[in-house]
């Protein structure tokens, strides 16, 4: 996760982090309402927070959850290093692992894709 803590007198006081994973922890918690980032928003287009998460969001999403990579490999029934490279974004998962990982991780766009 790409994030930067700003500190003052020494103690944590933000923490900022780029939008799309932003988003991606909001859908992980459950919260599918929230501002448009005024910049992000362009006349005509559909905006990216209507947008599920993509698949190279799934490490954010399992962080979030506090999983471990083989953990959540496990629990999908596939490798960690097969996981990795999902996270990665060098694979696309078929649809079996999909449902698994929409299951773990509380995303259901991922359940209806085949």
């Amino acid at each position: 996760m790409d994030l930067q803590v700003i500190s003052r007198e020494g103690k944590p006081e933000y923490a900022v982090l780029p939008w799309a994973q932003y988003q991606a922890l909001l859908k992980a918690a459950g919260i599918s309402d929230s501002p448009q980032a005024p910049s992000a928003a362009q006349p005509g287009g559909p905006a990216a927070s209507d947008d599920f998460p993509s698949f190279d969001q799934v490490g954010v999403l399992r962080r979030t959850k506090g999983l471990e990579l083989a953990r959540l490999a496990r629990a999908v029934g596939i490798s960690p290093s097969y996981l990795e490279l999902i996270e990665n974004g060098s694979r696309e998962p078929d649809a079996a692992i999909r449902r698994s990982l929409a299951w773990e991780l509380g995303v259901s766009g991922w359940r209806g894709e085949s």
